[in-house]
């Protein structure tokens, strides 16, 4: 018996992944995604308004610091500095999954110098998400309230 149930389990699961369970029934939550940047903090200003001109009307973002690998004594104004500790800005949106390609492209373009330390974008899956204030969920809260 227990291992029916067992099985029962997970096949359920299998048939309702993808799936949320709304007050009444199930309903499909269309494909969200994370796009976090880490960019450098002098591209910081261009990257913001490529996105705010691009329909992304929310991001998040923070100072951040790493370490990198190639480590070398500089010298600014007379001041001798390390660069292994390396300044940047992280970006984070969540957007739906079909607007995904077109921001990371934005970025690509916007924050791209070609020398080492541009920095890295990683994309990962939302699985839901909801609003606060309104109690609704799914990628309907990323929609436009303007």
């Amino acid at each position: 018996m227990h291992f029916f149930l067992t099985n029962h389990r997970n096949f359920a699961a299998e048939i309702l992944q993808g799936y949320t369970k709304t007050k009444y029934s199930f309903k499909k939550v269309k494909s969200m995604k994370r796009i976090e940047a880490i960019i450098r903090k002098t591209k910081f200003e261009e990257v913001k308004e490529a996105l705010l001109h691009s329909d992304i009307d929310w991001f998040e973002y923070h100072d951040v610091h790493g370490i990198g690998q190639s480590r070398q004594e500089r010298i600014y104004r007379g001041v001798q500095y390390s660069t292994d500790v390396i300044e940047r800005v992280a970006i984070t949106i969540v957007c739906r999954d079909i607007i995904m390609q077109p921001t990371v492209n934005v970025i690509l373009r916007v924050a791209h110098t070609g020398q080492v330390g541009d920095g890295r974008i990683f994309v990962s899956d939302v699985i839901d998400t909801w609003s606060i204030r309104t109690g609704e969920h799914g990628d309907t809260v990323l929609r436009d309230k303007k």
